[in-house]
């Protein structure tokens, strides 16, 4: 595995732990190269067939975990939430998207499903990707939205 600080190729595995959910294996490891010995984390994955997200306008694109994980971290920004638990929120999706969609999923389910993560792991970054992903177009509409939550946070309709 190539060092992302000195380009040296030489490195070897300090630690490895299987990832929480048995689909990922995290692997620290440390160059061994001359003056370097820096330190960095490597993730293996079992490669899957390609997961296409069918956006608004009918284009297609390959689904990518780095661009969720990204997205979710935006949100997050500024708030006290590890970046382990955002990694944990973007695994449990993407696992949940390959059980319950063969080929194609459209993005307004991924975008549903982040809401929902979020409403259970941080309010302020649940309306932060609120307010981008439902589009809102006044602050009538996002007050509308932060009361919805403040009353049920769950999202869970009490009838």
């Amino acid at each position: 595995m190539r060092c992302p600080y000195c380009g040296s190729d030489n490195s070897r595995v300090v630690e490895s732990r299987t990832g929480e959910d048995g689909s990922t294996i995290r692997r620290r490891r440390e160059c061994t190269s001359a003056g370097c010995g820096r330190r960095f984390t490597t993730y293996e994955r079992i490669e899957q067939q390609p997961l296409m997200v069918v956006k608004k306008d009918s284009n297609r694109e390959e689904f990518s975990r780095d661009k969720l994980f990204r997205g979710l971290l935006k949100s997050c920004e500024k708030r006290p939430i590890s970046v382990d638990s955002i990694e944990a929120v973007v695994s449990k999706i993407e696992r949940q998207l390959r059980l319950d969609y063969e080929r194609e999923v459209a993005s307004t389910v991924i975008g549903e499903r982040v809401m929902e993560a979020l409403k259970d792991l941080d309010g302020v970054a649940y309306v932060r990707f609120a307010s981008v992903y439902r589009e809102f177009r006044d602050v009538e509409t996002l007050a509308q939205e932060v009361m919805s939550f403040i009353t049920d946070p769950t999202g869970r309709s009490s009838e």
